[in-house]
């Protein structure tokens, strides 16, 4: 999925320490994408970059997307970060300058490793079902793996989790409570989606070393003692061994969580660089042609990078608040 924003803003992310245990519930705000889809974009915001490596986080739905297009994402480029596509409803079509064509449906995971350069496009497909609900969420690669080669995997079969209390969690990328998802990551993670039955109250192991946030996706529920509508984002902090969770109807959460990004690095439309001089030098390569590729199949034309802004970017610490 790519930032539509025409004039996005420079996020300078990582580097930042622990904190103890929070509840920090976190705003976001409506940013349209394509023809007829409005996402709640959670992270990045004023006053929180990144939870662990997870940099971006987009929800969408769910829409009732009968006689609409649908998602419609003209390709687009990425460096320096995997997108993970999860959907709850609907389906998506990915397509990729490696050749990648694959439609992603609901509790299957589609990741994409940038790595140096890539560019995809997203779409509702033809014919496609009534409703569409998802996340699209973006992790940051540490430096030891920015250049890594482009990738994209497709994983139908995803680990469970079922501890009692009504609680069950699909494992979608990292680790938790013991179950490793088959996707490929390059820092320690967890990213994971709980369905809360009605009168859940179940205690989730969690890694104490990692920090944690729940967004909420649909239903009410209660995470550590916070109500969440759907759409909120609860930043948890550090600091647990198990996570509190009730719900008095039927509910969902997406977990996302992993050890503290200590590289300071700076986020502009879909890249993720380390200076200035690597986001001008994507950006150059994407309005010139070369070294993302191509994206074959996609009716209609590639999006433009927008204009960079015109004071310097500098990587920060991903908890500042700019205001």
């Amino acid at each position: 999925m790519s930032n539509l924003d025409l004039r996005p803003a420079p996020h300078p992310c990582g580097g930042n320490g622990r904190t103890g245990p929070v509840r920090d519930v976190q705003p976001g705000k409506q940013v349209p994408l394509g023809e007829s889809t409005v996402v709640r974009r959670l992270l990045p915001n004023l006053g929180r970059r990144m939870v662990g490596a997870w940099c971006f986080v987009d929800h969408y739905g769910p829409d009732d997307i009968a006689g609409e297009p649908g998602m419609q994402v003209p390709p687009h480029p990425h460096m320096g970060l995997q997108t993970v596509s999860w959907l709850r409803e609907g389906e998506v079509l990915h397509r990729d300058s490696l050749g990648s064509l694959q439609t992603v449906r609901p509790g299957e995971l589609g990741l994409m490793t940038s790595g140096r350069a890539i560019a995809h496009s997203e779409e509702s497909p033809s014919g496609h079902g009534r409703t569409l609900h998802g996340a699209q969420l973006w992790v940051a690669l540490p430096g030891g793996h920015r250049d890594t080669a482009p990738a994209f995997e497709h994983h139908t079969e995803l680990p469970v989790i079922t501890g009692g209390g009504g609680l069950s969690a699909t494992v979608v990328l990292g680790e938790l409570a013991g179950a490793t998802s088959p996707g490929t990551t390059y820092s320690p993670l967890a990213g994971a989606d709980l369905t809360l039955a009605a009168g859940t109250d179940a205690r989730l192991p969690v890694d104490p070393d990692f920090e944690y946030a729940a967004l909420a996706i649909s239903g009410e529920s209660e995470v550590d003692g916070v109500r969440l509508a759907p759409g909120a984002l609860l930043y948890l902090g550090c600091g647990r061994s198990e996570l509190p969770l009730r719900a008095g109807s039927d509910s969902s959460l997406m977990l996302l969580g992993g050890e503290p990004f200590e590289e300071k690095i700076l986020m502009w439309w879909n890249f993720v660089g380390r200076s200035q001089q690597d986001i001008e030098e994507a950006r150059e390569a994407w309005m010139s042609g070369s070294r993302f590729g191509e994206v074959h199949g996609y009716d209609g034309e590639r999006l433009a990078a927008p204009e960079l802004p015109p004071v310097a970017l500098k990587p920060r610490g991903a908890g500042v608040d700019l205001r």
